[in-house]
C-alpha cells in the first residue's frame, strides 16, 4: 500500500482527481471483493486523461512518470517555492520534502503492467514509451517540456530518496516551480473580485538580433534589465516615440533573452491598474524577477487610472518590492493628453501650473526613458535589405528598393513595422508562385 494520503507538502495538485484515481488503482486493483468492471472503467478513464494531458503538453516516453514529474514541477508549496531559482535550502522543511519524495519514489517504481495482467486490459503498453505526433503548439515552451521528460527519466532511475531530492531541487533551481516556472509571460484575470495571474502560452519568439537598427536604444534597455536580473539597482522604464519603431518588440525580446535568469513578464491593461497592489502582492515573495508590462500606454484627460499607477510606482506607503519593475511603451512622451488650455490657465483652473505638473509627474516617475524615432529614408532601406537578406527574399537590390518605396507610400510610411510587413508580403508572393 503506497500511503499517498500521508503526503505533507505535495497536495492540491492541478490534476488531483486523476492522481487520486491512479493511486486508488495502484492500491486496490487486486483487492478481493472489488467490482472489477468499476475498476476497469476507472482504469480506461484514467489512461484517457493521461494521454490527453501528455499530448497537450508534448511529453514523450513513460506517460505515468511524465505525469508524476509534471505534478512535482507544477506544485507550489513551502519547499518548492523556497528552492525556486536559488536551489538547495536549509531547515526542517527538507525532512518533510524527503517524506513526500519517498512516497513519490514508490509511485515511480510501481509496475503498471501489474494492472494489465491482473485486470486483463490492453491499454497499458503504450504508456511506457509514448511518442507524440508533433511538438508544436504545446502548453509551454519546448525547453521546459524536454527538461520535464529528462527529469522523469532521472527520477525513475534514482536509487535513493537523496538522489530523488537532488534531482528535483536542481530542476527548481534551473527553471522554478508552478506557473512561474513553466511559463514566461502572463496576463491578469479578475473573477468574483479575485485576481488571478494566468499563463500566456503562445508567446512571441522575438530576439534582439531580429530587430534591425536602434542599437543605442536596445543597449540602454538591456543595460537596465541586466542590472535588474543581476540584483543591482534598476529603474522603471518608459519606451516612447513613433509608431512601428520596435518599442513593444524590444520589450518582448527582453523576455526571451533573460527568461533563463528568472525574468518573467506580466501584461497589465489600463483598466486593471486599480488591481496593481493585489497583483504585486502575488509576486513580491517569489524568487523571480517580474516586469509588469504596459503596452501602448496613454491617458485622455478624463481618464484617472494613471493615479493608481503613480501610487504604485512611487508615492504609496508600501514600497514596491525589489523583484518588480514596470516597463511601458507609448507614442506619447508625457503619457497624459495635454492641451494649450492647461498652460494658458483657461477652463477656470485656479492653479493651471498644478494641472500641468500633475500630468507631467507620471512620466517623471520612470527612471529610464528611451526615445524611438521613425527611420529616415536610408535607414528604412537598410532595414528592408537586412530583413530581406535574413528571410532569403529573391530580388535584386534595385528592385527591392523600388518596391519598398512604393509600399511605404501606401502602407503607413517609414517604420520598422512597415518594413517587416513589406517583407512578409514578398514572402507570401514568392510562396504563392511556388505552389
Amino acid at each position: 500500500m503506497i500511503q499517498v494520503n500521508r503526503l505533507l507538502l505535495y497536495r492540491n495538485f492541478h490534476h488531483q482527481k486523476l492522481f487520486d484515481d491512479m493511486c486508488f488503482l495502484i492500491n486496490h486493483y487486486d483487492d478481493a471483493g472489488q467490482d472489477n468492471e468499476q475498476i476497469i472503467s476507472m482504469l480506461y478513464a484514467s489512461v484517457n486523461q493521461l494521454i490527453e494531458l501528455t499530448a497537450a503538453h508534448g511529453f514523450q516516453g513513460n506517460v505515468w512518470h511524465s505525469f508524476l514529474t509534471y505534478l512535482l514541477a507544477n506544485n507550489e508549496n513551502a519547499f518548492s517555492t523556497a528552492c525556486e531559482i536559488v536551489g538547495e535550502i536549509d531547515g526542517s522543511i527538507n525532512i518533510a520534502a524527503d517524506h513526500d519524495f519517498a512516497i513519490f519514489k514508490e509511485l515511480f517504481e510501481f509496475d503498471l503492467g501489474k494492472l494489465e495482467r491482473t485486470l486483463g486490459t490492453d491499454c497499458m503498453g503504450m504508456l511506457s514509451d509514448f511518442r507524440n505526433v508533433t511538438s508544436e503548439r504545446k502548453l509551454f515552451n519546448k525547453r521546459i517540456r524536454d527538461r520535464i521528460d529528462h527529469l522523469a527519466v532521472q527520477l525513475a532511475q534514482a536509487e535513493t530518496v537523496e538522489d530523488f531530492h537532488r534531482d528535483v531541487v536542481h530542476f527548481y533551481k534551473d527553471f522554478g516551480v508552478g506557473k512561474f516556472g513553466l511559463h514566461k509571460a502572463f496576463g491578469v484575470q479578475k473573477e468574483k473580485g479575485n485576481i488571478r495571474i494566468t499563463p500566456i502560452t503562445n508567446v512571441s519568439h522575438i530576439h534582439f538580433q531580429d530587430l534591425v537598427g536602434y542599437e543605442l536604444q536596445k543597449k540602454k534597455l538591456r543595460d537596465n534589465t541586466e542590472a535588474f536580473v543581476s540584483d543591482h539597482p534598476a529603474n522603471n522604464c518608459l519606451l516612447f516615440g513613433d509608431a512601428g519603431t520596435g518599442k513593444s518588440s524590444s520589450v518582448k525580446a527582453l523576455l526571451n533573452e533573460y527568461y533563463d535568469r528568472g525574468l518573467r513578464m506580466i501584461e497589465v491593461y489600463k483598466h486593471q491598474f486599480e488591481d496593481l497592489p493585489k497583483i504585486i502582492a502575488q509576486l513580491k515573495n517569489r524568487n523571480y524577477k517580474f516586469i509588469i508590462y504596459m503596452d501602448d500606454l496613454s491617458f485622455e484627460e478624463f481618464e484617472i487610472e494613471y493615479k493608481y499607477l503613480k501610487a504604485v510606482i512611487e508615492g504609496g506607503l508600501e514600497k514596491k518590492p525589489d523583484n518588480v519593475l514596470i516597463y511601458a511603451t507609448s507614442n506619447r512622451r508625457h503619457l497624459i493628453s495635454e492641451k494649450y488650455s492647461d498652460k494658458e490657465g483657461r477652463r477656470d483652473a485656479l492653479h493651471p501650473s498644478d494641472t500641468v505638473q500633475e500630468k507631467l509627474s507620471l512620466a517623471a516617475r520612470f527612471g529610464v526613458t528611451i526615445f524611438f524615432v521613425s527611420p529616415n529614408k536610408q535607414e528604412f532601406q537598410n532595414i528592408v535589405k537586412a530583413l530581406a537578406k535574413r528571410q532569403h527574399v529573391r530580388m535584386t537590390e534595385e528592385e527591392l528598393e523600388a518596391e519598398a518605396n512604393k509600399w511605404e507610400l501606401s502602407h503607413g510610411g517609414l517604420s520598422g513595422r512597415t518594413a517587416r510587413q513589406f517583407i512578409d508580403y514578398l514572402l507570401g508572393q514568392q510562396a504563392g508562385k511556388r505552389s
